[in-house]
């Protein structure tokens, strides 16, 4: 097992590396840190390791059915939700369905272009004393 200080990762299957490395890189603050052509990369934002398999990529085997429990989906906290929604619609991508508020928070999915969900989530302000 890894010790608690390195890197968590996740992985997603996608269809095309290229594309979702670009996507993360570009509109979601994450670095790349390597890169192994159509079959697979990674990327990095703090301590998250995002893991993206290509269909030649020997990790890019589907989960087993029945896998279908929530739909995984990273999570990513921002500190304005609307700013970052109007960013993002105006860089062209694409969210599945409206912002939903909570007790916690409020919260929209965005997908990556394979499909994958990102959830980006703002806190709600914590009540003052």
């Amino acid at each position: 097992m890894t010790a608690p200080d390195q890197l968590a990762s996740v992985r997603y299957l996608v269809d095309d590396v290229q594309a979702a490395a670009d996507f993360y890189t570009a509109h979601l603050g994450f670095t790349l840190r390597t890169s192994a052509g159509a079959a697979f990369a990674d990327v990095v934002r703090g301590p998250l390791r995002l893991l993206l398999s290509g269909p030649a990529s020997s990790g890019a085997r589907a989960t087993p059915e029945p896998a279908v429990p929530g739909r995984n989906r990273i999570h990513l906290v921002v500190d304005d939700l609307d700013a970052e929604i109007g960013r993002l619609r105006a860089a062209g991508l694409t969210f599945d369905g409206d912002v939903v508020s909570g007790p916690g928070g409020r919260q929209i999915l965005l997908t990556d272009p394979a499909g994958n969900l990102v959830e980006l989530f703002q806190p709600a302000a914590a009540p003052s004393r």
